[in-house]
C-alpha cells in the first residue's frame, strides 16, 4: 500500500464532498458513494457474523474470503474504470452456495429471519447486500460505468447468505420459523 493513514481526519469532507479513488471530488450522497458505502456496510455486517464464537470453520473461511472480495468490490466502485471483481468470483460464490445448500432440506414455505445470533446476523447481512445491489443498479441506471460482474456478485452473495443463515440456524440448534401465510385469515 503506497499511502499510510497516519492522520484519520482531513477536514476535506466538511463541505459535503468526498474524494473518489481517482481523486475526483463528488457529493457525499452521490450514487457512487452510496453504492460503495452500502458495500462497506454489508462488509461490516459480515464482520458481525464472524464475531459470533463457534462458527463452523467452512462458514468462517467462506465469509472471510467474501469480506476481502467486498473490499475489492468497494474499491472497484470507488475508482471508476477499475475492474477487480471477475466472473471467477461469481463462480466461486455459486460453488459455495451449492455446497452449503446441498445437505439442507428443501424449503416449502418462506422462513422468517432468525434462528440464533449468527443466523439472525446473517439475515441482516443478506438484506444489506440486497440494498447494496440496488444501489449498484441505481448507479448504473444513472449512466455511470459499473463492472458487469458487480451486480451479479452481490445477487449471488445475498442468495449465499440466505443459505448460510439456514446452515447457521441448524448449527446453533435454532429452528427456522416458517411464515404462516394463513394466520388470522377467515375462510371464505
Amino acid at each position: 500500500m503506497g499511502n499510510r493513514l497516519s492522520k484519520i481526519y482531513t477536514r476535506t469532507g466538511d463541505d459535503g464532498s468526498t474524494g473518489l479513488g481517482d481523486g475526483t471530488r463528488v457529493a457525499k450522497d452521490d450514487a457512487r458513494v452510496e453504492a460503495y458505502g452500502t458495500v462497506d456496510e454489508a462488509n461490516s455486517t459480515i464482520g458481525m457474523i464472524l464475531a459470533v464464537s463457534g462458527l463452523p470453520a467452512d462458514v468462517a473461511a467462506c465469509l472471510l474470503e467474501i469480506q476481502h472480495d467486498l473490499f475489492d468490490l468497494g474499491g472497484e466502485l470507488c475508482i471508476p474504470g477499475m475492474q477487480l471483481i471477475t466472473a471467477e468470483h461469481v463462480t466461486r460464490l455459486e460453488q459455495a452456495l451449492d455446497g452449503f445448500n446441498e445437505p439442507l432440506p428443501p424449503l416449502k414455505d418462506f422462513i422468517l429471519p432468525g434462528g440464533g445470533p449468527a443466523a439472525a446476523a446473517c439475515h441482516v447481512a443478506r438484506t444489506v447486500v440486497r440494498r447494496a445491489e440496488r444501489r449498484v443498479w441505481t448507479l448504473a441506471a444513472g449512466g455511470s460505468e459499473v463492472g458487469e460482474q458487480l451486480p451479479k456478485y452481490l445477487n449471488r452473495l445475498s442468495d449465499l447468505l440466505f443459505v448460510v443463515a439456514r446452515v447457521l440456524a441448524r448449527h446453533e440448534h435454532g429452528a427456522e420459523v416458517l411464515w404462516r401465510h394463513d394466520r388470522g385469515r377467515k375462510p371464505g
